[in-house]
């Protein structure tokens, strides 16, 4: 005898169909969802805001739009640039440097004062030898001396703005605005564009191709994210400490090697006083967040056109030079107010 199928049994198969159904045809993304996932929250805020800024002051002074103006913006932010990539990379690895800015002005003297002994070679060698080793003794401080980046940066900043002063007795050293070498990178171009933003395009690309598509990335990441997890997944993380460190004093060099070729002469301190600020308030602008684990190069480099577009045009619409440092900093608190916010916690209270 067969038994009829109680009532109901047939919806139910039917709605247990289309659930299997609708679980198979995956809704796509709208293109707008698609490019911001594609882009990035924080980085289309950073083109809108530079897209606001340029068009405000573009309206008050045209010769913002100028070609001169533009090449003149490019070459401006590109010492800032490279010590805010490299700085980049050391806040996702969860530390920090301050002392890339007095890095920048001891090799900027040494470059000067080889390159009058032994020339152009020497000198430019000498001088990021030096950076390796600064950075090599920020990253023994830190692993070895069991130090707090920021206390050993700051200490260090001190050190090597004291050395680069003892050894120049504070005035600028040597003479390089006749070497074809140096004249070529502060005002040679190569299909048009100037050699030192080709020298900022070069160190960025290179850093994001070893963040973004190999292991050494993926382990920087991993252990700003969570050293403990990183160290029982057997990664090095003294190494990458040190190497880290190492290869931001070698990028600290070339910017003081860049100074040097734009001022025609090693200085102390012109040039590169401020510029670990400037490095720091880049890097947390374009999403890099203080604790490690994220941040990306594409966000620094829109931070830093933000930051030399903004003081471009200050200087263009005659805003006394102290308000852009007052703007810098303010730029600097939002943005990590705003990492806090993102971030869930405790939104009272001293961070912990």
């Amino acid at each position: 005898m067969t038994t009829a199928p109680k009532e109901g049994t047939h919806v139910t198969t039917t709605s247990s169909t289309a659930v299997q159904t609708g679980a198979m045809e995956v809704e796509r993304p709208s293109l707008p969802k698609r490019i911001v996932s594609v882009v990035g929250v924080q980085n289309i805020s950073l083109i809108i805001a530079i897209a606001l800024v340029v068009a405000i002051i573009g309206i008050q002074n045209p010769l913002f739009f100028g070609v001169a103006n533009l090449r003149v913006i490019g070459t401006a932010i590109t010492i800032m640039g490279l010590l805010a990539v490299v700085q980049t990379i050391v806040i996702i690895l969860g530390a920090l440097d301050i002392s890339v800015g007095s890095i920048a002005g001891l090799t900027s003297v040494t470059s000067a004062m080889i390159f009058t002994a032994a020339g152009t070679a020497a000198g430019v060698a000498g001088a990021i030898a030096i950076g390796v080793l600064c950075g090599l003794i920020n990253g023994c401080i830190i692993v070895f001396g069991r130090v707090n980046p920021v206390i050993a940066t700051l200490a260090t900043l001190a050190a090597f703005m004291g050395a680069a002063q003892l050894i120049s007795d504070g005035r600028a050293q040597g003479y390089t605005g006749a070497d074809p070498f140096f004249v070529f990178l502060a005002r040679g171009a190569i299909i048009g564009v100037p050699v030192l933003i080709w020298v900022l395009v070069i160190v960025a690309a290179l850093a994001y191709v070893v963040l973004r598509f190999t292991s050494i990335g993926r382990n920087i990441y991993a252990v700003g994210g969570n050293n403990i997890a990183s160290r029982l997944a057997g990664i090095n993380i003294n190494r990458y400490v040190i190497g880290t460190y190492m290869i931001t004093g070698a990028v600290a060099a070339i910017a003081g090697i860049l100074i040097t070729a734009r001022t025609g002469s090693g200085q102390p301190v012109s040039g590169s006083e401020g510029l670990e600020l400037q490095a720091i308030t880049a890097a947390a602008l374009g999403g890099a967040a203080l604790k490690g684990g994220k941040g990306t190069i594409v966000g620094t480099l829109l931070a830093v056109i933000l930051l030399g577009v903004l003081t471009n045009g200050m200087t263009l619409l005659g805003v006394n030079s102290f308000w852009q440092n007052v703007a810098q900093g303010a730029l600097l608190v939002i943005a990590v107010v705003i990492q806090q916010l993102r971030s869930g916690e405790r939104r009272i209270g001293i961070p912990g």
